[in-house]
Order: structure tokens, then sequence, then C-alpha cells
């Protein structure tokens, strides 16, 4: 199996692209930490693995504050003696983040301190306990945006995947020859409860299909399925990667007419 042996912490693990990829991880071989705010969502997630044969456990953090993230990876290793797999994948996207004119400083804050402070914090405890278990892999989540202009303003989200893109790389050269890897998973706009609330207005959703190659979005499955290759020993020469899953987005990025 993929991933037998191995303890996988992943955070926003209570729906979407962190659901999936705990029932992945775990089918996998796996031994899951399911970290999420929403405790209600988070255990179902643990529910769900324990259904399908897997082992999973659940803590409740705010990625947001240092002293949960620690807490969350105390506990992977209480609960399963080690940690070799940290994904960084909690994240928001508040409605009220716009234009650089218009984005109030209070959304500025939150976006910045749970999509890049947590994944800081996350990255700042989980690899003494990566260093522990002689090395592992971090899987940080930024997004298309961190390499190219959003169709849609979104400054302080563009903002915060950026910081992610960048700090995942100088991680990934500091902490190389410890046998740990730090790829920055860049995925394009997914298929969630979330961006369907969002993206509810049909004119501001064809805006966002227009650039998408295959004419969809993302499932949250598609962008797991690339996070258990970079938590897999298969990837291990991939290291400070920008691992980009997003249809071609990228590659024919056009201004809508």
């Amino acid at each position: 199996m993929r991933l037998a042996n191995k303890v996988a912490l992943i955070t926003g693990a209570g729906s979407g692209i962190g659901r999936e990829s705990a029932l992945l991880f775990a089918q996998a071989g796996a031994q899951v930490v399911v970290c999420d705010l929403n405790v209600v969502g988070g255990e179902e997630t643990v529910s769900l693995v324990e259904q399908a044969g897997g082992q999973a456990v659940f803590v409740q953090a705010d990625v947001s504050k240092a002293a949960d993230v620690e807490a969350a990876i105390a506990k992977a290793e209480q609960a399963y003696g080690k940690l070799n797999v940290l994904f960084n994948n909690a994240g928001i996207f508040h409605a009220d983040d716009g234009s650089v004119l218009e984005t109030e400083e209070a959304v500025w804050d939150l976006t910045i301190n749970i999509n890049l402070k947590g994944v800081f914090w996350g990255c700042k405890y989980g690899i003494p306990a990566l260093q522990r278990a002689g090395g592992g892999s971090i899987i940080n989540t930024a997004s298309f945006v961190a390499l190219v202009g959003a169709a849609t303003s979104q400054v302080a989200y563009t903002a915060s995947k950026g910081g992610v893109l960048a700090m995942t790389r100088e991680i990934a050269v500091e902490f190389a020859r410890q046998n740990i890897r730090a790829n920055a998973l860049c995925p394009g706009p997914v298929e969630t409860p979330l961006l369907a609330e969002l993206l509810s207005d049909p004119a501001r959703r064809q805006r966002r299909l227009v650039h998408i190659p295959p004419g969809r979005f993302a499932k949250a499955s598609d962008i797991a399925q690339a996070a258990l290759f970079l938590a897999s020993d298969e990837s291990g020469y991939i290291n400070g990667a920008t691992f980009t899953v997003d249809g071609g987005i990228t590659a024919a990025y056009v201004t809508p007419e």
C-alpha cells in the first residue's frame, strides 16, 4: 500500500479536499489525524474512514492559533507514535474578499491568518515531528492564483496563496538534507459547496469556467489524488515543486471577451 506504516495529519479534513484526502490516505494504508475547526465535520470524516476499514482520530484546531496547531501535532504523535506526512490544507475564501480598493482590513487579516499563518504554524510545529520520525513529506495547499492573476478580484486570498508558495520553497531547501520534502499543491477552482455559494451568480461562474480548458471545475477527489502522490514515496525526488492541478488553466490563461 502506498502509505503503509505512515501517519498523516490533514488540516481542513472535515470537508472538501481535506476529507477526500483523509479517505484516500487511509485507503492507501495511512493512519490519519483529521484536523478541523468544525467538530461535526471532522468527526464525520473519522466515521467515514472507519466505515471504510481505515484508522483515524479527530483533533479540533483553529490553524490560525499556534497552541491549537502545536496540540494537534502532539495528538498525532500520542495517537500513533510519529508523524510522516503533514498536509497543511485548511483555508478560507471570504465572500467579501475583492479588489485591493474594497477589501476591509478584517477580511485581509482573517484570510492571511488562516491561509498563510496556518501553514506557518503547521510547519513550525510539524517539522520537528517529521525530524523525530526520520523525515517525511509536507504538502502545503496554495492555488493557481499564486501563479496567475485571478479572473475575479480576491486580493487577500491571492496574496495568502502566493505567500504559501514562497514559504514552501524556502522550507524545501532548508530541510532537504534532513529527508524532509515540501511541495506546494496548486489546485484550480474546485467544485465544493463553498465555491457553489461564491459563484451562485451564473455570469460570475461562467467567467471562471471560460478559463478552464476541460470546461469543468476540479472535483475534490482530483486534488486528493495529487496529494496522495506527493505524500507517497513515489514522489521521493520531488521537492520545492509548484505542483499544479488546474486542468490546464495556467497553460492557457486568456482574458475573457
